[in-house]
């Protein structure tokens, strides 16, 4: 038994609601950036609301960055590319759910090349020998995956890019990989299409996992930049096809 009782699931919460409807208008752009926002009662008026739900969405929506609150003021639309945090990137990315804009795109890209490489830097220094075993295990389970099965396929190659960043042993690179699983997992996804693609990266995985057992921090850094930019020409060549 647990020491206090739970309390009753409930559905969607009314300042999540005002949250997410809030977060949409303001990515959109339908609310501008510099806008002073309703007062919090003129806000509860429109929306059909209490004014507790609108200041706690209000305060929410600071967290993120997307707006300031002034004493005796108001709240005005802050200019997110400024004063947004991690928490405002995963929102931005499930806005778009998972289908991103070129520059963004082109963002994320660059920022893999960046982050990653170092991830499996850190890997081939920290690993454990468990670490290595559970490296072993998504193997097994790729050589005996239906390739037509791209959801599968797709969750493996996470998986894997996912156990190097823990084996990094650095506590934030998780963390970090883990806010874009939902872009990743749909841009990753739309070059599994081709099966040619997914026993190349098979193939990278089994290097980079014998790297990773050698300690070789330049072969797993020179292997994960392979293995990004495999992945780039490939995601690219795919869009282009599908938007000519």
């Amino acid at each position: 038994m647990l020491s206090q009782p739970l309390e009753p699931i409930k559905t969607d919460s009314l300042k999540d609601v005002f949250v997410i409807r809030f977060e949409e208008l303001i990515l959109s752009g339908k609310v501008k950036i510099g806008k002073k926002l309703p007062s919090e009662r003129e806000l509860a008026l429109q929306l059909g609301v209490s004014r507790p739900v609108v200041h706690e969405g209000l305060v929410e929506l600071a967290s993120r960055g997307l707006v300031s609150l002034k004493p005796r003021f108001g709240a005005i639309v802050n200019d997110y590319r400024k004063e947004g945090s991690i928490t405002l990137l995963s929102s931005l990315i499930q806005y778009q759910k998972g289908k991103l804009e070129p520059e963004l795109m082109d963002s994320l890209l660059q920022m893999r090349v960046l982050m990653e490489p170092e991830f499996a830097r850190f890997a081939a220094q920290n690993r454990t020998e468990e670490q290595v075993r559970e490296f072993h295990e998504i193997l097994k389970k790729e050589e005996s995956a239906n390739y037509k099965n791209i959801q599968n396929i797709t969750d493996l190659d996470f998986e894997f890019h996912l156990l190097i960043a823990l084996a990094s042993g650095n506590a934030v690179f998780p963390l970090l990989l883990n806010s874009f699983r939902q872009v990743y997992t749909n841009l990753s996804g739309q070059f599994f299409k081709d099966s040619r693609v997914i026993s190349t990266v098979h193939r990278y995985h089994r290097d980079m996992v014998q790297a990773l057992e050698l300690r070789d921090e330049k072969k797993a850094v020179s292997i994960m930049k392979t293995i990004l930019n495999h992945g780039e020409k490939y995601l690219r060549k795919r869009i282009d096809s599908e938007t000519s």
